[in-house]
C-alpha cells in the first residue's frame, strides 16, 4: 500500500490497520513553554514510540534536534522494528507539530514510504475511535539501512550558497516578531532577526489549529515559491521548519525541498553570518 500523498487522513489510515507492513509512530515532542502530559498518555493503539529529543537527535551536538548520522539512524529505526517494506506513519498528540520532523529525517534517510496523520491524535479521538495508555511492545529487530539523501537536508554552507541566488528561496517558520527582531529569541544567546533574503511563512499559516489546511489553501500560501527551483526552509531547531516542508511536498511534490538543520540555532548564534 502507497497513499498517493504524504499527508494521510483517518480513513486512509483505518485502511491499513490490519496490514502487517504497518509501523505507527507516535513522535510527540514537549513545545517550547508547553509540556505534554505524561500523566494521562492518550495513545493511538498499537503505537511505537519515536523519540525525536533523544535518540533521534545528536545528543553531541550543542545544537537541538540535530540528525544524527546513518549508523545511528539505522540502529534506532530498527530498534522500533522498522523494516526496508514498512509503511510509516507518524502523528503527534499536539494534532500537528513535531510528526512532520519524524516524516522529514525518514524521507533523509531514504526511507520513501512514511506518511504524517493529518490532525494525529485530536483528529483520532475527534472521530470517537479507541486510545490506549501505553506502546506497543518492541518484539522484533526491523531491517531497515538509513542511507543519506543529501537533496532533503541542507547545511550551513548550503544556506550560504542559496541567498544570493533566485532560484533558491529560504523561507523562515518562525514568527513574524521573531523574524523581525521584534522580541528576544526563546534561546539565550542568539541574535534576533533573520537570514539574509529570506522569506517569512509562520508554520501557523499553513494549520487550521490541530490540522493541516485544504490543498487550495496551501497552493495560495506558497504560490510565490512555486516557480523555484528549490526551497531551505528553517526555523528555530528544525521541528516547525518540517512542517512547511511538509506542506509544500503536499502540494508540490517535484519540488526540491530542504530543511536547514541547524536553523536560527546555529545562524543567530555565528556573528559572521549575514543577517537582516
Amino acid at each position: 500500500m502507497k497513499f498517493t500523498h504524504p499527508i494521510i487522513s483517518i480513513d486512509e489510515l483505518q485502511s491499513i490497520l490490519q496490514d502487517p507492513h504497518l509501523i505507527l509512530l507516535d513522535c510527540s515532542i514537549n513545545k517550547v513553554n508547553q509540556k505534554l502530559d505524561e500523566n494521562n498518555i492518550q495513545l493511538i493503539p498499537n503505537s511505537y514510540f519515536l523519540d525525536i529529543e533523544h535518540r533521534f537527535s545528536d545528543q553531541k551536538s550543542e545544537l537541538p534536534h540535530t540528525l544524527i548520522d546513518e549508523i545511528k539512524f539505522t540502529k534506532e529505526a530498527q530498534f522500533l522494528g522498522i523494516n526496508t517494506d514498512s509503511i510509516i506513519i507518524c502523528y503527534d498528540r499536539w494534532g500537528i507539530y513535531s510528526s512532520p520532523r519524524a516524516w522529514w529525517m525518514f524521507k533523509a534517510m531514504g526511507h520513501p514510504n512514511v506518511y504524517v496523520l493529518n490532525g494525529g491524535l485530536v483528529a483520532w479521538k475527534n472521530a470517537k475511535l479507541p486510545t490506549t495508555k501505553t506502546y506497543l511492545p518492541i518484539e522484533n529487530i526491523g531491517d531497515f539501512q538509513a542511507k543519506l539523501d543529501e537533496q532533503w537536508l541542507a547545511n550551513v554552507n548550503d544556506v550560504l550558497d542559496a541567498i544570493d541566488q533566485s532560484s533558491i528561496k529560504i523561507i523562515d517558520a518562525r514568527s513574524t516578531k521573531r523574524f523581525n527582531a521584534e522580541v528576544d529569541e526563546p534561546r539565550p544567546g542568539l541574535r534576533k532577526g533573520h537570514i539574509k533574503n529570506a522569506a517569512n511563512l509562520p508554520f501557523e499559516m499553513v494549520l487550521n489549529d490541530t490540522s493541516f489546511k485544504s490543498e487550495q489553501e496551501l497552493t495560495e500560501l506558497f504560490k510565490e515559491f512555486h516557480t523555484k527551483k528549490e526551497l531551505i526552509f528553517s526555523c528555530g531547531s528544525g521541528i516547525t521548519a518540517s512542517i512547511l516542508a511538509l506542506a509544500n511536498h503536499q502540494i508540490n511534490p517535484k519540488q526540491t525541498i530542504k530543511v536547514y538543520d541547524g536553523s536560527w540555532a546555529e545562524w543567530g548564534k555565528d556573528e559572521e553570518l549575514p543577517i537582516e
